[in-house]
């Protein structure tokens, strides 16, 4: 039934849209929990019952104190001047025991206001923000002494200071030193095959290793890692938790970043001190694998890239969708794969000579990028080759309006 007023109110003090502290209803009305109540938001009527708008006692709806602010005795109902469309996500959050969507006609920072004003809660705003995709603000704390709270913000945050900016931007160049280094030692013209240099003398040759440390590479390439070191062990001094230190991502990177350097010094060395020509080829082995991770220094970029960073969010918040686009490529390699090389196996030029040797050739296919080193050659072949690219294109085309929008 529609929730009744008391019979002695003075008309005058019970307008519509005014609030009402006078008033005070019978106690069993907002009991009854098969009690309706009628709600009108700006002319629009909307009736539910008391016991779902119960379900939430601290809000402006739910709490018969607050809401009787808002209660029009002539016309027996709680009336709001609000926005309308709002009100409909609003009446559904009782209704659905706390889901908060906001409609797509509703502005964010309109409906924001809606349920400030309607006092869902920070839960409930914090709730609504993280479905809009916002970034929730991490509370970060700082540490507990002056000089260590300014020396990990001069490093953490650029934004802090002018110097912190200028460490920053010195942070910036050496990282793109390092890279610059690092792609400029492999020119044919620069590489280490130089190391080894040989004299002839009579009917003898000898070869000697050039000296490494006084490489200019590996002299610029001391300066940058001197740079990483210390930083590295200034943030960590100055950082108020060892703990989460080492499980922040980007310091994992730095102390990758910086590892190489020592490993291949320490090889160096001990070639110094003579060791075996099988040992040396194996340390030589292991030195490319290890020189090979100093191209991960580029991540160390994201620490001063916002635009990096939302980008690795977003990575990670798509990995479900990044993974079932893994998988259906996986499907479409063996499917297209196994059929292109049954369709081509009568074919004495045929470029597929194993299913295993047609996945490079799904791959490229699917991914549309079409290498060209092999291709069908009978009419079978082309047209599983078709639908290989069609179907790439499909399923690389998928994931891609969930991945924007959580970007």
């Amino acid at each position: 039934m529609t929730v009744m007023a008391g019979e002695n109110m003075d008309e005058t003090s019970a307008l519509p849209g005014h609030p009402q502290d006078s008033y005070q209803p019978a106690a069993h009305d907002d009991h009854e929990c098969c009690e309706r109540v009628v709600i009108n938001i700006a002319g629009l009527r909307f009736e539910t019952q008391l016991k779902t708008l119960a379900q939430f006692p601290n809000t402006l709806l739910g709490n018969p104190k607050k809401r009787m602010r808002y209660f029009d005795p002539l016309r027996n109902e709680y009336f709001f001047d609000r926005n309308r469309p709002s009100f409909d996500a609003i009446l559904y959050y009782y209704q659905s025991g706390g889901r908060l969507r906001r409609p797509v006609n509703v502005p964010l920072d309109m409906f924001s206001e809606e349920i400030k004003f309607y006092e869902l809660g920070e839960e409930a705003m914090e709730k609504f923000r993280e479905d809009e995709g916002f970034i929730k603000d991490e509370e970060r704390p700082l540490p507990e002494g002056e000089y260590q709270r300014q020396v990990w913000l001069l490093f953490e945050y650029p934004e802090s200071s002018g110097p912190a900016r200028v460490i920053a931007i010195v942070s910036v160049m050496v990282i793109l030193i390092s890279i610059v280094i690092f792609c400029l030692e492999t020119l044919p013209e620069l590489k280490e095959d130089k190391e080894y240099t040989v004299h002839r003398t009579d009917n003898t040759t000898q070869v000697y290793k050039s000296n490494i440390f006084t490489d200019p590479f590996f002299v610029v390439e001391t300066l940058c890692i001197i740079w990483f070191s210390f930083e590295l062990v200034v943030r960590f001094f100055a950082c108020p938790s060892k703990t989460d230190f080492f499980k922040n991502i980007m310091n994992f990177i730095d102390i990758v970043a910086i590892i190489p350097y020592f490993i291949t010094l320490g090889t160096e060395m001990a070639e110094r001190e003579g060791t075996q020509k099988g040992e040396q080829a194996t340390s030589l082995a292991i030195l490319r694998v290890i020189r090979l991770v100093r191209v991960f220094r580029i991540f160390k970029l994201s620490r001063h890239s916002k635009g990096l960073q939302i980008l690795g969010q977003t990575l990670k918040a798509s990995m479900r969708e990044l993974g079932l686009l893994i998988f259906f490529l996986f499907i479409g390699v063996i499917l297209f794969s196994s059929a292109v090389y049954f369709a081509e196996a009568e074919e004495p030029e045929s470029h597929f000579t194993s299913i295993p040797d047609a996945f490079w050739w799904a791959v490229v296919s699917m991914t549309t990028v079409g290498y060209g080193d092999m291709y069908p050659v009978t009419i079978g072949g082309k047209i599983v080759g078709s639908l290989c690219a069609i179907a790439g294109v499909l399923t690389i085309a998928l994931p891609v309006p969930v991945i924007v929008s959580n970007f």
